[in-house]
């Protein structure tokens, strides 16, 4: 690479930082390795302590949507927004932990986490996550796929990498390591993201399709297609987060119907394997499709398929002992944990093949309000149907509800089957080798 050649290098100025800022945010996922360990320390249960993680999806998804015209305009000041207020709101949550231990039972102390990790956090996961991904399309023009694939990949492979570290890191600093970890974790990725934020640039010659003239809106640009067109992305992926988010929240006390408990660990790690290789190789795949819209209609199948058959055979609920209903059942949790994140990964090159790059930043990010209102409802309902139908048993000292967890496939199937119908209707194919 010759002198200043790095500025012109795509892997310099795309790719490294995208990983950067994405493997640093991904770790969002992260919060159910020490929810029970903040609420055991901070004096409240583990479900108050759960809705940050939900504020912090939810304020995700809006930020991308209301921020997406700043991340359009300057992804410079977009990645240092996110790099500020996601370590902020890292080391806010470290205090406010702090300040529970010394206040158990303090409301100031949960409402203090529900700002910080929820609201200021999410704002930095929403701006973070939207500021490589046009970047990367630009200069990975031919492959815009596996570009935004790697990235999202890295969103997705955070809490694999992660979790270990921040275990060893809980059980080394002792008893105040909780709130300890969070103030050192807030440094290390402020220095990542920081360096991400210096790295990322688009290409030289890159010229916004309006010139200099101001933009048309959001709208106008939407209705350069059916409106019909749009609502049916939308919706279909609001749908795959909805039900991927439903059985993934499930997928632990599944494992242990299935008889597996001994090996939740490793299934859990192999289900995030399949989470960020199907973010990488769907997207990858999809590059070589005339409509990528194609990789929808196979990853919905595939769930419909799946669901069916563990419905069928009702395999949650006898597949205790039984090696082929236990395969369906693995099948089932690792071919829709790479469906979901197939999903994420396809929606900005599909949106623009539809709409063009000239507002991708924006339309992505109000696409991703999708993402927000789904991390509300996919594990909500899941959990309402557990608690509200079947029995609850005792599984070798667990309370456990075997077909209660089946009955969420119910759920989960009648949207498959409604994502299919409106990817096959509502989304009209686009040969993106013409784009």
């Amino acid at each position: 690479m010759g002198s200043g050649g790095w500025r012109t290098n795509k892997w310099v100025r795309a790719a490294i930082p995208a990983l950067l800022l994405h493997c640093s945010i991904g770790t969002v996922y992260c919060w159910s390795i020490f929810s029970q360990e903040i609420a055991d320390y901070i004096g409240f249960s583990k479900g108050a302590t759960e809705w940050a993680f939900s504020f912090a999806i939810f304020f995700l998804g809006m930020s991308a949507a209301f921020l997406g015209n700043i991340v359009e305009k300057d992804i410079h000041k977009s990645s240092l927004i996110a790099t500020i207020c996601f370590a902020a709101g890292m080391a806010g949550t470290g205090f406010f932990i702090w300040y529970g231990g010394q206040n158990k039972g303090s409301i100031l102390s949960l409402i203090g986490i529900y700002i910080s990790y929820g609201f200021i956090m999410g704002i930095g996961l929403g701006t973070g996550y939207l500021s490589p991904v046009k970047t990367l399309m630009l200069w990975f023009s031919d492959r815009k796929g596996l570009a935004t694939g790697l990235a999202v990949a890295g969103f997705g492979a955070a809490k694999a990498i992660a979790s270990p570290i921040m275990q060893a890191m809980l059980e080394g600093l002792g008893e105040t390591g909780i709130y300890k970890m969070f103030f050192i974790l807030a440094g290390v990725y402020f220095v990542m993201m920081f360096v991400g934020h210096l790295l990322l640039a688009k290409p030289e010659g890159w010229v916004e399709p309006q010139g200099k003239g101001e933009k048309p809106s959001i709208i106008a640009t939407l209705k350069t297609k059916p409106i019909t067109n749009y609502i049916g992305i939308w919706v279909m992926f609001y749908i795959n987060i909805t039900c991927g988010l439903a059985l993934i929240s499930q997928e632990k006390m599944i494992v242990k119907c299935v008889g597996l408990a001994a090996f939740a660990g490793a299934i859990s790690t192999v289900s995030a394997i399949f989470n960020a290789g199907g973010r990488l190789g769907f997207s990858a795949w999809a590059d070589t499709m005339k409509d990528r819209n194609t990789i929808y209609k196979m990853i919905f199948i595939i769930s419909i398929a799946f669901t069916g058959l563990v419905m069928l055979t009702q395999g949650i609920k006898n597949g205790e002992g039984n090696g082929l209903l236990i395969f369906l059942v693995l099948a089932l949790i690792f071919l829709v944990n790479a469906g979901y994140g197939g999903g994420f990964s396809n929606v900005p090159t599909l949106l623009s093949d539809h709409y063009g790059m000239g507002s991708i930043s924006a339309i992505h990010g109000i696409t991703l309000s999708a993402w927000a209102f789904a991390g509300l409802t996919g594990n909500q309902v899941a959990t309402y149907i557990v608690n509200h139908s079947g029995e609850w048993i005792d599984h070798d000292g667990v309370k456990m509800n075997p077909v209660g967890y089946q009955n969420v496939l119910y759920f989960t199937l009648a949207l498959y089957v409604v994502a299919l119908i409106l990817c096959l209707v509502l989304v009209k194919p686009v040969d993106n080798k013409k784009k």
